[in-house]
């Protein structure tokens, strides 16, 4: 209680350098709870079981439904079941391989960006919450040798001390701060780094099943065609 009680008092002693750094905290506690939400909530690591529920159809060319479990799998796992459905409506559309890679890819961008949104800021966050917290400690020294050399000679000693003191808990706010927001820059990016390698590996699978496994009817009409020309030759 003693440390939040002088960190209270250091309010006063820090002016302004000290609410920045306390609005700094309510905006990183914001974003490391709205990350944690989107990154391990929302989100999970087990997107090849989840595809492997489409291989068979893929391979036995059902696109139709795998179009419709895509869809219904987008409503708890956008990214995954959308660049399924890009993907496979590419090539539906008798799309090659450029243009199945090329829709899927535009999912996997937008997922990307999703992933590393507002992660960036805690590292923002953490910096300028030491700096603001050596800012508000200089700040605070500098008034209380103003203070002092002002003062009774027999009051110095004790004003000296009381002012240095309230202007180091500046610093030791700023990194109260600063710690916290650049652990969890760490941990966060780490996860979101995670699940980006999970939802490529994932749609390269998916990939891979659509344009070797699967012949687009293009191809499947070129193969009658030839065969009905050598029966007729």
């Amino acid at each position: 209680m003693g440390f939040l009680s002088n960190i209270i008092q250091a309010f006063g002693h820090g002016g302004f350098v000290m609410w920045i750094i306390f609005f700094g905290q309510i905006f990183s506690i914001a974003i490391i709870i709205e990350r944690i939400y989107a990154l391990y909530i929302s989100r999970s690591l087990n997107n090849k079981k989840l595809a492997k529920q489409f291989e068979e159809d893929i391979k036995k060319g059902k696109l139709d439904i795998v179009v419709t479990k895509a869809q219904e799998l987008s409503k708890f796992n956008s990214a995954l079941g959308n660049a399924i459905v890009a993907g496979t409506q590419a090539a539906l559309n008798h799309g090659g391989k450029e243009e199945i890679q090329s829709k899927m890819d535009e999912v996997l961008l937008s997922e990307a960006s999703a992933l590393e949104k507002r992660t960036g800021f805690l590292s923002a966050i953490g910096n300028i919450g030491t700096l603001a917290g050596l800012l508000g400690t200089i700040i605070g020294l500098i008034d209380s040798f103003a203070a002092v050399a002002n003062s009774n000679p027999v009051e110095k000693a004790a004003l000296l001390s009381n002012g240095i003191s309230m202007a180091m808990y500046a610093t030791a706010y700023g990194l109260l701060v600063a710690i916290p927001a650049l652990v969890m820059f760490a941990v966060l990016q780490n996860r979101a780094h995670s699940l980006s390698e999970d939802i490529n590996h994932t749609a390269l699978m998916v990939y891979n099943w659509l344009t070797y496994s699967y012949e687009p009817a293009t191809k499947k009409w070129q193969q009658r065609q030839s065969s009905t020309n050598q029966v007729r030759e």
